[in-house]
């Protein structure tokens, strides 16, 4: 069964790019274009999150510490990303496995994913 990744991330050619490059490396991939839709959706929690800090909507640690406190999805791993430098710290705080600053390896990105969901 394939591993499944939620991805948000406002950038429709950075979101289209992320989809790609997971789908040909044997994920299942879903991608949201806004905070909103993450949250408004009752989707079934992924095996990771990736979720951009800057999304329109709801700001991604916002989201991130939505997630951490949901039962649901409270033991999901979440990357969070973000072209923002030194905010790993707020990352933590906001319960993010992992921070990677933008713009980063996509080889860097599959390997920290799959260290995330072995």
């Amino acid at each position: 069964m394939k591993k499944k990744i939620v991805i948000a991330e406002d950038d429709p050619a950075l979101l289209d790019v992320l989809l790609l490059l997971f789908r040909r490396a044997g994920y299942e991939a879903q991608g949201f274009l806004n905070g909103n839709a993450l949250l408004q959706t009752g989707l079934e929690p992924p095996d990771i999150f990736l979720i951009d800090k800057q999304l329109s909507g709801v700001d991604g640690l916002d989201i991130c510490r939505y997630l951490k406190k949901s039962k649901a999805s409270s033991q999901v791993p979440i990357i969070v990303f973000s072209a923002s430098p030194g905010i790993e710290p707020l990352v933590k705080e906001a319960g993010g496995d992992a921070f990677i600053e933008k713009p980063f390896s996509n080889n860097y990105l599959l390997e920290l994913v799959a260290n995330y969901i072995k």
